[in-house]
């Protein structure tokens, strides 16, 4: 099941056994650990039927110990195992797998590890519970994950926007649904559609010099503009690696190339094989109409020897925003 299929599960009252959630992006194992905790007991039946277990705290025995007691005036018992990848022989609930006590709900946090498929274990979670793998998203998969997000709060935000975010925030979701809500309530209810202006105020992105402008900047042959973000980077190195600028620069120029092959150039098409919102296509068709194919080849490999420089290989005494203004040059002209 997908995370939204067990959080709608969940919210039709509809549980099961065991829910084993493993995986690296702890953002989804913490929202579904989180509804369960807060969501199927009352308050006053928490007392007596909830419980918090940590995984360096007990052993497997313990834990089939806790989740074969029945529950007390309540249909359920919820027992959460947190940091259970420090437990030791984790196969060995395998016994109770096989035989869940149905009105116990045993929640197991298995971060940053995932179970071996071939093992029994795993094939009785699957069978009577839930096994969830939780995996990190790709960069270009962080903006749709913002705008879902942000539409389940009854708000939109524009791609340019959410593009901007995921530059400055990466792909850690937890951080940057921390961002959102504070951010919807910086600028209340009344507004329903987030764009840059309000990124740049409320979290300190400049709309104007970033990675993202310097980008278009580049498809663009504007000279001048890349120039100013260019000298903008230069004086706050810190705040504006030259890494993440590179990175940025190859992901564009990658996907330029593949563009140039694609048999159907029309926009869900492209949007659809480039695996980028369609609002971004015309990136695409304007950076085609400045850099031949066989430049953006060249392109390619400039990137990745400044990229290599940028790390102390063959030219460890230029400053970054030295560096970043030859490659730059090089690139457009």
């Amino acid at each position: 099941m997908t995370f939204e299929q067990i959080l709608q599960e969940l919210k039709q009252k509809t549980y099961r056994p065991i829910y084993f959630l493993m995986g690296d992006e702890g953002y989804f194992i913490d929202e579904i650990t989180n509804y369960i905790a807060n969501n199927v007991l009352t308050e006053e039946e928490k007392g007596f039927n909830q419980a918090i277990l940590y995984g360096k705290d007990v052993d497997t025995t313990d834990i089939i110990h806790a989740a074969r007691r029945f529950p007390m005036m309540s249909q359920h018992q919820v027992i959460i195992v947190k940091e259970a990848q420090n437990i030791p022989k984790i196969e060995d609930l395998e016994v109770y797998a096989n035989n869940p006590l149905m009105s116990t709900i045993l929640v197991i946090n298995y971060r940053y590890k995932t179970l071996d498929k071939r093992k029994k274990f795993y094939k009785s979670v699957a069978k009577n519970g839930i096994l969830f793998e939780a995996k990190k998203l790709y960069d270009n998969q962080v903006p749709q994950w913002i705008s879902t997000y942000l539409q389940s709060k009854g708000k939109t935000i524009e791609p340019k926007a959410s593009a901007l975010l995921t530059e400055f925030l990466g792909s850690d979701l937890s951080k940057i649904a921390h961002e959102l809500d504070k951010l919807e309530l910086a600028i209340g209810a009344n507004i329903t559609q987030i764009n840059s202006a309000h990124i740049e105020k409320n979290i300190g992105v400049s709309k104007d010099y970033n990675n993202f402008e310097l980008q278009k900047a580049v498809l663009n042959k504007d000279i001048a503009k890349a120039n100013k973000i260019i000298l903008a980077f230069g004086k706050n190195p810190k705040a504006y690696p030259i890494q993440m600028t590179t990175v940025t620069l190859f992901g564009y120029f990658q996907k330029l190339l593949a563009y140039y092959y694609l048999p159907d150039k029309s926009k869900n098409a492209v949007a659809a094989a480039l695996k980028i919102n369609p609002f971004f296509v015309a990136d695409y068709t304007t950076g085609a109409r400045h850099y031949p194919a066989r430049k953006v080849v060249q392109i390619i490999s400039l990137i990745r020897e400044y990229d290599m420089k940028s790390k102390g290989f063959g030219s460890a005494t230029t400053e970054s925003g030295e560096l970043l203004k030859e490659l730059i040059f090089k690139i457009m002209n």
